[in-house]
């Protein structure tokens, strides 16, 4: 292709079109802005409740049972540090991994970012580019572009001069330039882009899991929070403030301020720890999807192999002419291809002396078909391509090169043929002249990849379009198990190609529309699928994917569908990948059985005591209040669910992911927070001495209901926090024995309103708590042996 035919912009009517606002100003792909970060995490639905909450309490002029007003800075401020931190990372990365076409200016031709590109600029393509404005085509040779991802059409459409393009798109085959007629918001995917690139937890099924488990929440909290406020108002006849205050703290504990914040941290986190890896994580549900993979369909070239190769051995065959016209005819093709690809940058290394033929003709490689060529006047027409594709598969040529393919190097045949390459029935007749030997070395990082994901009980698929001889001997050479097969010999049948991907393990000489219906076909059989890629041929699989997985020096194409790119080109990254997700999605099942728990407990015990607040008059009951102040129920959830929890949903974790979070997570914290619920009512009721005991006794009565619960809450986090690591006893030691220390020091016990001087009530509370604690002991082994899995304690040193 001539970069002369069409001349772009020059510098001065690029500033004008700048100056004019006709500039691609498509928003930011990664992050919302720092105002929306602080305005989300400020005004919230939790931080609105706790603060009316906060005011009332003020009111009653108690400052220390406002304590848990500092639970709306420090929700607020935790999350905008961590999401700006990720934010940051994100915005780094992009800039790093962010698609640059190739604009062509009057005195010039670069990359430019595609903000940048202004209306009326030319932009060159080459196979794999994305078209990131909508233009016309100016220049053409073969081009070819793939618009499924906008129009669901499979077939690549035909670009010549004249033709539109549109952004979103991507070329498969040949090479061009066109000119941008619109560009930024007027583009055709400027909307599908912006909509599908937030920063974002919509599509995350862990965050769908959350939102369940908070309308289950509020289900409990409107009947338990009306029937409080009613009992503590206007039976209770205790005083305004005493009422108020003790109203307070029935509500207080419901609201579960924590879930959400934990949830994002987590998440979070986890975009900051994967982007030390080089990992940009384009769409946050994918670090817990990967964690929820079983099946891993693995390019070769650029996943497994390195993109780069070199030619290690030259064969010329007996139909060809003279070795010398064989090297012109290889250093002729190499340097008349305008956008190389890695075996042709490969055979342009090695053979740098071209001999100046004229071309008139060209066909571009395209993975459909294998082949690529040039016509040369007065030199014949020359095809390169695949040995097995370009001649009969059973003649001795074909034979020949199989033999060099299970030595696991690629084999490229140079053939001439009897018409010219873009004749409709090229390339026709091929006369062998020699087999190209590339030598492609496997990434030294591969191995323990894939050894990782087997012992995860991943299965791994390699799928390529190389010869299945050559991919069966690297799949060998790093110890992968299971049988090699020649894609052109998979059934077309969905259920039969999903009954063939069980059967083997290695596909050679696989096209791009066959690499998508294999993946479809293994999420019919309802596996969980992440595809790597690098090349335009792994567009559609990577975007039909569960979790799409791109090299970043692969096509821009590429890139632009995955929801995680490599940026280091490593494919040992990926373990860190399901490492994050594992840590997301199993921590924040800690936290949410924490948090539930606690929710259940509170409204349990508000129930209870409104009932018999209404039940009075009627049965002859003590009328309640409610056992606690705000300062009770606050320093109850500092070291049962507040700091654990923090620590908790940031801790290292390798369990394996597992459907069914919501269901686990409400079959373990209901009963945990009924049994705590239930034990407190009983302790705080037989402790109580009704309307007119003195504010000792009463006192005396909430520290025996609090002790209680502390019991059992600080053993609902022993249950929680197993199978036990060193660290995690520790945690669990460290908040029982924060509450000893609590009990033990005069000046906590003034601040926090406390009197366990009662010893029979205060040894009562104990009895009754650590029955508590041992039911709850019960409810997880019977848990845990009903799910199908031992219940364990410690740590397996290989889990």
């Amino acid at each position: 292709m001539s970069t002369s035919l069409v001349t772009g912009l020059t510098d001065a009517e690029v500033a004008q079109r700048v100056a004019d606002g006709k500039t691609n100003d498509v928003p930011s792909r990664a992050t919302r802005s720092i105002a929306d970060i602080v305005r989300a995490n400020v005004l919230t639905r939790i931080n609105a409740i706790l603060g009316v909450l906060f005011a009332i309490v003020l009111a009653t002029g108690s400052l220390i049972n406002g304590l848990f007003g500092l639970l709306i800075i420090a929700n607020s401020v935790i999350g905008m540090v961590q999401e700006i931190r990720a934010k940051q990372t994100l915005d780094k990365l992009a800039i790093v991994g962010q698609a640059k076409p190739l604009v062509r200016r009057a005195n010039r031709t670069q990359e430019l970012p595609p903000n940048q590109v202004v209306l009326d600029d030319i932009i060159e393509l080459g196979p794999g580019d994305q078209i990131v404005v909508d233009g016309e085509v100016v220049e053409g040779s073969g081009l070819e572009v793939d618009e499924s991802l906008l129009t669901g059409e499979a077939d690549p459409v035909l670009k010549d001069t004249g033709d539109a393009v549109m952004s979103g798109s991507f070329v498969v085959a040949g090479t061009g330039a066109y000119r941008a007629t619109k560009v930024g918001r007027d583009a055709y995917a400027a909307r599908l882009t912006q909509a599908a690139t937030k920063f974002t937890l919509v599509r995350s099924e862990l965050r769908a899991g959350i939102n369940k488990i908070l309308q289950f929440i509020t289900y409990l909290l409107i009947p338990a929070g009306l029937l409080i406020i009613y009992t503590q108002l206007f039976t209770t006849h205790t005083g305004w403030r005493e009422s108020v205050l003790r109203m307070v703290g029935a509500l207080v504990p419901m609201v579960p301020e924590g879930l959400v914040l934990m949830t994002s941290i987590a998440f979070a986190v986890g975009v900051v720890r994967l982007g030390r890896h080089q990992c940009l994580v384009q769409e946050l549900p994918a670090i817990e999807g990967l964690a929820r993979v079983n099946v891993v369909c693995a390019d070769k070239t650029g996943t497994l192999t390195e993109n780069r190769m070199q030619v290690a051995d030259l064969q010329r065959l007996d139909a060809a002419p003279n070795i010398g016209v064989v090297i012109d005819a290889l250093a002729s093709m190499a340097a008349d291809d305008a956008r190389p690809n890695a075996s042709i940058r490969a055979i342009a290394e090695a053979y740098r002396n071209p001999p100046g033929w004229t071309a008139t003709a060209r066909a571009p490689f395209k993975s459909a078909t294998k082949w690529s060529g040039v016509s040369y006047r007065g030199h014949g027409n020359w095809v390169l391509g695949a040995p097995d594709v370009l001649l009969d598969p059973s003649s001795a040529v074909a034979k020949q090169a199989e033999e060099a393919g299970s030595r696991g190097l690629r084999v490229l045949l140079l053939g001439s043929t009897d018409l010219p390459v873009d004749h409709p029935d090229a390339p026709g007749r091929v006369v062998p002249a020699a087999l190209i030997m590339l030598e492609q070395r496997v990434r030294p990082d591969a191995r323990q990849t894939l050894d990782y994901f087997a012992a995860q009980r991943v299965s791994i698929k390699i799928i390529s379009g190389d010869n299945a001889i050559s991919v069966g001997a690297v799949a060998s050479a790093l110890g992968l198990s299971g049988q090699t097969l020649d894609a052109r010999q998979l059934p077309t049948n969905p259920e039969e190609l999903a009954d063939t991907l069980e059967k083997y393990s290695t596909f050679g000489r696989v096209r791009p529309d066959q690499k998508r219906a294999m993946v479809r076909a293994l999420q019919s059989r309802g596996n969980t699928v992440a595809m790597t890629g690098d090349g335009v041929n792994d567009v559609l699989a990577l975007k039909d994917a569960d979790i799409g997985v791109a090299m970043g020096a692969g096509s821009s194409a590429a890139r632009a569908v995955a929801q995680i790119v490599l940026l280091d080109n490593k494919f040992s990254t990926l373990p860190y990948v399901v490492g994050e997700g594992r840590r997301v999605i199993g921590n924040i099942e800690r936290v949410s059985n924490l948090f539930l728990t606690k929710t259940v407990y509170s409204v349990l015990l508000a129930l209870l005591i409104g009932i018999t607040g209404l039940s009075a008059d009627a049965f002859g009951i003590k009328t309640l209040t409610f056992p606690f102040q705000p300062i009770q129920v606050t320093t109850a959830a500092w070291f049962t669910i507040g700091i654990p929890a923090f620590i908790l949903s940031l801790a290292p974790n390798i369990e394996r992911a597992q459907p069914g979070f919501v269901r686990r997570v409400i079959t373990a914290a209901v009963p945990n927070g009924a049994v705590a619920g239930v034990a407190t009512f009983v302790c705080y009721l037989l402790a109580f001495r009704g309307p007119s005991a003195t504010p000792a006794q009463q006192m005396q009565a909430s520290t025996s209901a609090l002790i209680t619960l502390l019991v059992i809450a600080v053993w609902v986090l022993a249950v929680v926090a197993r199978p036990y690591t060193w660290w995690r006893v520790v945690l669990v030691a460290f908040s029982g024995a924060a509450y000893v220390l609590i009990f033990s020091i005069p000046l906590a016990r003034d601040q926090f309103m406390l009197e366990p001087s009662n010893i029979a009530l205060t040894a009562t509370a104990l009895g009754i708590g650590v029955l508590g604690a041992a039911i709850v002991e019960a409810l997880w082994w019977v848990q845990g042996s009903a799910s199908g899995a031992p219940p364990q304690l410690w740590r397996q040193p290989d889990a």
